[in-house]
């Protein structure tokens, strides 16, 4: 199997397993950030296309959130994957080195990425977090949870751990604060930081009409 045969393998087989799943964790989400790690990688020049393309397909095959916090089920799942389909070791290493890295797990936990795949990954990850895409991908996955909307009453958390940040439960808007907003200053690539600026200005100026329309004020 080549590797264009194997990047639409994976493709074809986490869209049959991610279809219409309703969380904002679904097959779009994974092929957005395909598409954008092939954008930024293709601005950086310096990345082994197989590994982010395999990575940003599969970082998403067991997340955490959906399996007790288990940060080694979406590795093994990467895994099991690849060894199906014959994939060369250092390339099936590479993309659990990527996904045990990529997300985001807390404002006192730092993820830094040791390869310029991972970066790129990481990076197209957190660019689906921000903006318009951002926002209805945070509120479908709070109704998923049953997560109220805004509770002026109860306060965005900084989580020191991952263990405080997988164990929240506060309303959605919270979420804006304990990861949206931060993830601006945690790109990587020239390219993701390029990016984020717009998205994260989207954040910003959607937060300002909630709470006006929020308090009556429009």
């Amino acid at each position: 199997m080549n590797d264009d045969q194997l990047i639409n393998q994976t493709a074809d087989f986490v869209k049959a397993k991610f279809e219409g799943e309703g969380s904002g964790h679904d097959w779009w989400h994974m092929y957005r950030v395909w598409q954008l790690s092939k954008t930024i990688a293709a601005d950086e020049k310096a990345a082994d296309m197989l590994v982010v393309e395999l990575a940003a397909l599969l970082h998403d095959i067991a997340d955490w959130k959906f399996h007790d916090g288990d940060l080694e089920a979406g590795p093994k799942a990467a895994r099991d994957w690849l060894e199906s389909q014959n994939a060369d070791e250092a390339t099936i290493v590479a993309v659990e080195t990527i996904i045990r890295k990529v997300s985001f797990k807390g404002a006192g936990e730092s993820t830094p990425m040791s390869s310029p795949e991972g970066r790129i990954v990481q990076d197209a990850d957190r660019l689906d977090a921000l903006g318009a895409i951002g926002i209805a991908r945070t509120f479908a996955y709070g109704g998923s949870k049953g997560r109220p909307l805004y509770d002026p009453g109860v306060k965005p958390e900084s989580h020191a751990d991952f263990a405080a940040y997988s164990s929240s439960a506060g309303p959605t808007i919270n979420h804006f604060y304990e990861k949206l907003l931060l993830l601006k200053a945690r790109m990587n690539t020239d390219t993701g930081k390029r990016l984020a600026e717009q998205r994260h200005r989207y954040l910003e100026n959607f937060l300002d009409e909630f709470y006006a329309e929020w308090d009556g004020e429009r």
